[in-house]
């Protein structure tokens, strides 16, 4: 059996790696999305007996949590964005990778 890595450390602005202390930063439609996850990755333990899912789940849960505490929707609008991108087949409009790299030199110049 695996040894799970240790929880992380708390960092400013980014609750506890603890269920509670994850729900009580969310909203109450992200609070039922995560219940929800949270009884998948709970079920998955207990047929396993792993507890890497789990945390897992509170890593990823805990940095939406801080992001949503910076920017109201991020989570939502990440979500309806791969939708798009998912239902079109492409991510329409966004720039190719030649541009990209040639933003990040430019970026790494100055």
């Amino acid at each position: 059996m695996a040894t799970p890595s240790p929880l992380p450390e708390p960092v400013m602005g980014v609750p506890a790696a603890e269920p509670a202390a994850i729900r009580a930063a969310l909203t109450r439609t992200m609070l039922a999305e995560f219940d929800r996850e949270w009884e998948i990755v709970l079920d998955q333990a207990k047929n396993s007996k792993e507890l890497s899912g789990v945390l897992e789940l509170l890593t990823k849960w805990r940095h939406i949590a801080a992001t949503e505490a910076r920017e109201p929707g991020a989570y939502f609008r990440l979500q309806a964005k791969a939708e798009q991108i998912q239902r079109a087949g492409a991510n329409l409009g966004a720039g190719s990778i030649e541009d990209m790299r040639a933003l990040i030199a430019r970026r790494q110049a100055s």
